[in-house]
């Protein structure tokens, strides 16, 4: 704690051989962080400037990238600083901001994933109820409810958090409630109650939704054509492939942030990190080349692009 200037500082511990390796995690993670930006705003721009993307099922996907590029705009900036200097430390207040979006940024993916698992069943399950069951109205109302309940959802939850520390390290490289919570004087039954409240509601429906929405779709693709099998298969592997990997994670991070140090610390590093790395970087890749509209603008942007630099030069 600054005494001086009455802020609370806390510790960021879970740097592995920091002194020994900071350049080169720094320069490895300013290029995954890089990559991230490019990417995902490559296929945003690429939906947001062809008129024929403006459907719900892109529109969805660019608020998935969005809500990416929020989330790691949260963790990279913050854990670059920290490689390059001495002591990591950060403010109990810049904690708590950085706690709240990476924490909205979780609840809100999931939120995202199974509005677009609802837009791919009744497209395939539901064909002919399509346009009425997801005009634009409705994407509007499902995307403000996707960040805006997540964000009262985690508000309520730092407000609970917020409450006097009697420890002042987290062995961690980024800040989260419950691990803030631990820190604190008092009884935290509160605060783990609504954390496995909010585990309950904003997590287990969405998850138990996508799970039945592709029950329904498998269903309707074996009793259809192979065409129309790949076809929708081709649109639903890579939403299916991001939720089941950013579920295990999003899993294994509350388990573990209850377990106390039960698990070893480079695996638990790994792991904690994983849903800011993979789903970020992949998303963009997997949509931009599974998708063939968007492939074929992404590929059409880059003809130009070529074009332009062959007549300048």
């Amino acid at each position: 704690m600054d005494y001086f200037t009455n802020i609370t500082y806390l510790s960021l511990e879970g740097h592995v051989e920091l002194e020994k390796y900071r350049y080169v995690y720094f320069l490895i993670t300013l290029i995954v962080y890089i990559l991230i930006i490019f990417c995902n705003a490559v296929v945003i721009s690429v939906i947001y400037t062809s008129k024929r993307l403006h459907e719900p099922m892109y529109i969805f996907i660019a608020a998935l990238l969005c809500n990416a590029l929020f989330g790691t705009a949260a963790f990279y900036p913050k854990l670059l600083s920290d490689f390059l200097s001495e002591t990591p430390v950060i403010s109990r207040e810049a904690c708590m901001i950085q706690a709240f979006c990476i924490y909205t940024y979780g609840v809100s993916e999931f939120a995202l994933l199974s509005a677009m698992a609802y837009d791919r069943y009744v497209s395939i399950c539901k064909p002919l109820q399509y346009a009425t069951l997801v005009k634009m109205s409705t994407v509007k109302k499902a995307l403000f409810f996707c960040w805006f309940v997540p964000s009262c959802e985690m508000g309520i939850s730092i407000i609970l958090t917020y409450r006097q520390l009697c420890k002042f390290k987290l062995n961690r490289i980024y800040c989260s409630n419950y691990t803030i919570a631990k820190l604190s004087c008092g009884d935290i039954t509160v605060i783990n109650s609504y954390g496995l409240f909010l585990l309950s509601i904003g997590v287990f429906p969405p998850v138990t939704f996508i799970i039945y929405s592709y029950v329904r779709i498998l269903d309707v693709c074996l009793k259809n054509s192979k065409e129309f099998r790949r076809k929708a298969l081709q649109t639903c592997f890579p939403h299916l492939f991001i939720f089941i990997s950013f579920s295990v994670t999003a899993c294994f991070e509350v388990i573990n942030s209850r377990l106390d140090g039960n698990v070893p610390h480079f695996f638990s590093l790994l792991m904690s990190v994983e849903n800011a790395v993979i789903p970020p970087l992949l998303n963009p890749i997997i949509y931009g080349l599974k998708l063939q509209e968007i492939s074929n603008r992404i590929k059409g942007m880059i003809l130009k692009l070529n074009t332009f630099f062959r007549l300048k030069f």
